[in-house]
């Protein structure tokens, strides 16, 4: 891995795509898909892996000019952070989807489960060796989570939920070892759902996780959110699931704290791990100073040193205008810079 500075910057995964290539509109007004929706896409599909191409460049480009250390690939080739991964796996009928209750309660279209859940092949290594080929800096690839495919899915094969999360488990982590053989520096696994569904979580979810690490040599994160505050709009006063993950092997924790004013206090049960600290608020457009930014970090540095501290969003930029995205990943680095000042 490059040597990172103190307090990198990173985004959690997403960029916002251009308008030329999804319908915004049309992914705004709607919860993230489950099981494919290739009506969102503008572009041909003789184009559309060209167009999507070209796109990740932008975004991957428009993350270097800002001033970020870690780099994504900004997630631009999926319609969702989870659906491109889950269903590409065998096992799971996509043309016939089930129903599964989404985390605001509400039925929506999910793969259905129909057999044993097996990855037939590698499913973003090659999305991430075209970020490698593009930047020379710090890269990260994120990844859905074992247990949260697991809730947003129809079993009809396995009956009993826990076996299905061990199955996509095995699946992450052949995916996750791939990813690192082919030049990841960080590999992040995305776990909105443990804050969602916190007793399920706990019952199964943790050893879902766990496996889906097994063996794994890398840096790796686990994101866990409110979800996205596009769609999601209230935030609760803090994590339902949270110091639970300080028994798991993964290196890094990714939270949200700006939008939520999240007390931070629960970071003293997550001292082992470096901590992905949410600092841009999503639910805004508008775009925060570094001097903001750097105060939402500043929090943290009561319970965390500096060096165990990531600075990120909150979450995803997916949903927000291209320039209020660029402008808040601008300012982003701007405030790390203001700390790293400030530090010496």
């Amino acid at each position: 891995m490059p040597p990172l500075p103190l307090l990198p910057t990173s985004l959690v995964g997403s960029y916002a795509q251009p308008d030329w290539l999804i319908d915004r509109g049309r992914l705004a007004g709607r919860f993230p898909p489950r099981v494919r929706a290739k009506e969102l896409w503008r572009v041909a599909p003789e184009f559309l892996a060209q167009a999507q191409d070209d796109a990740t460049l932008l975004a991957i480009k428009a993350q270097e000019d800002a001033g970020l250390d870690i780099v994504t690939d900004g997630e631009i080739r999926r319609e969702s952070y989870s659906n491109h991964f889950a269903t590409a796996l065998d096992g799971v009928d996509v043309d016939n989807p089930g129903s599964a209750p989404d985390r605001s309660g509400h039925p929506n279209p999910v793969p259905r489960i129909t057999g044993p859940i097996h990855r037939p092949a590698p499913i973003q290594v090659d999305d991430l060796r075209f970020l490698r080929a593009a930047t020379d800096r710090t890269i990260k690839m994120t990844v859905p989570g074992p247990f949260t495919m697991s809730q947003q899915a129809q079993d009809d094969h396995y009956g009993d939920p826990g076996e299905a999360a061990l199955a996509y488990a095995a699946a992450v982590n052949a995916e996750v070892r791939d990813l690192f053989a082919a030049g990841a520096d960080v590999v992040q696994i995305d776990e909105p759902y443990m804050q969602a569904r916190p007793q399920a979580a706990r019952e199964y979810g943790l050893a879902a996780l766990n496996a889906a690490l097994e063996g794994v040599e890398g840096t790796t994160a686990v994101h866990i959110c409110f979800g996205y505050a596009a769609i999601i709009h209230e935030r609760p006063e803090g994590y339902s699931f949270l110091p639970e993950l300080a028994g798991t092997p993964v290196d890094q924790i990714s939270i949200e704290t700006a939008q939520s004013g999240l007390d931070l206090g629960v970071l003293r049960d997550l001292t082992d791990k470096t901590i992905i600290l949410g600092v841009l608020d999503l639910s805004d457009p508008a775009v925060e100073t570094p001097e903001t930014v750097a105060d939402r970090a500043r929090r943290a540095f009561d319970l965390l040193p500096p060096e165990q501290l990531v600075l990120a969003p909150d979450c995803g930029l997916k949903y927000l205008p291209r320039d209020a995205a660029s402008g808040k990943m601008r300012a982003l680095a701007g405030g790390a810079a203001l700390l790293r000042a400030e530090r010496g």
